[in-house]
């Protein structure tokens, strides 16, 4: 059976939305110091765009969050909810997420909802990030990432969570998982994400590391697939979507379930430990103070 079914009443939006409601501190105007924080002044203006051709069964859903597509809680929630219509949508077969912002596919985690937040907060930030990977890999569409910019951490792992990943042969863009840079380590379903998209040793040296790769490394390790000019990056991916969406819904979606169903159920049954391991290492004295002097230097060089 297909994972979305599997998982519907374990990974659903409500208990999330009801954190969501309950957290004293969300809300209000953040402020972002530089470019993996944001700041958005307009609460009521979109942060992603999804545009539905019914004609050809395929999403596009654009993240347009200035000024680098943060993946904060409330971004992470209009995504998720996005996401999910489309997944009821039977007439949804593909969908293709790209990036709004120019240079940029997204900038991974929103520091500023790590930093100086209380337990509760940061465990209902960490339930929305987990909530996002797992829509996007029990996904039953054809799901594309149209990488049209640089793509670090939790960008990253958003496209990893894709069937295809397509990004713009630019040498100034980079893509990887570099947590370890901002003394943060990787979680298990990050780590298992990389592992089953480029292998053990690859996987091995980017985490420990932080490994950021331009474009043709990334093509190389196998993070990912096609390299095209920057102006043709949506054109390909809607020309390689025809190709997935020509295999049988039927068979694709038991083949994607079979290879990541395990991977996705090892997540759901260690969900509430992930979240805990999460804050409890988020909020150490130690973790806030490097992210604190991350965010310093952020300032300085926005200066």
């Amino acid at each position: 059976m297909a994972l979305r079914a599997a998982l519907r009443n374990k990974c659903g939006l409500s208990s999330l939305l009801s954190q969501l409601s309950s957290c004293s501190s969300h809300g209000g105007v953040r402020v972002s110091p530089a470019f993996i924080a944001q700041r958005r002044n307009n609460s009521s203006v979109s942060a992603v765009k999804v545009n539905f051709d019914q004609s050809t069964g395929v999403a596009v859903l654009h993240m347009q969050s200035p000024p680098v597509n943060s993946l904060s809680l409330d971004f992470l929630t209009e995504f998720c909810i996005s996401v999910e219509k489309l997944e009821m949508d039977k007439s949804c077969r593909g969908l293709i997420i790209t990036s709004s912002q120019p240079k940029v596919f997204s900038a991974g985690l929103d520091i500023m909802e790590m930093y100086g937040k209380s337990p509760e907060r940061c465990g209902v930030f960490w339930k929305a990030v987990q909530e996002m990977w797992l829509k996007l890999y029990s996904s039953n569409m054809v799901t594309i990432a149209a990488i049209n910019g640089s793509s670090p951490a939790g960008g990253c792992l958003m496209s990893l969570t894709c069937d295809y990943r397509i990004m713009a042969d630019n040498p100034r863009f980079s893509i990887g998982l570099n947590e370890t840079q901002l003394g943060i380590v990787a979680p298990f379903w990050f780590k298992d994400t990389l592992v089953n998209t480029v292998g053990h040793r690859h996987a091995e040296m980017a985490l420990e590391l932080g490994l950021l790769y331009n474009p043709s490394e990334a093509l190389k390790i196998g993070l990912v697939d096609q390299l095209v000019p920057e102006d043709q990056v949506l054109i390909t991916a809607a020309q390689t979507m025809k190709k997935w969406l020509a295999i049988p819904d039927h068979a694709r979606q038991i083949t994607k379930s079979m290879m990541r169903k395990p991977t996705v159920e090892k997540l759901v049954s260690k969900r509430e430990a992930d979240i805990n391991n999460f804050v409890s290492f988020i909020t150490k004295d130690s973790i806030q103070k490097s992210l604190r002097m991350y965010i310093e230097m952020l300032k300085k060089r926005k200066g």
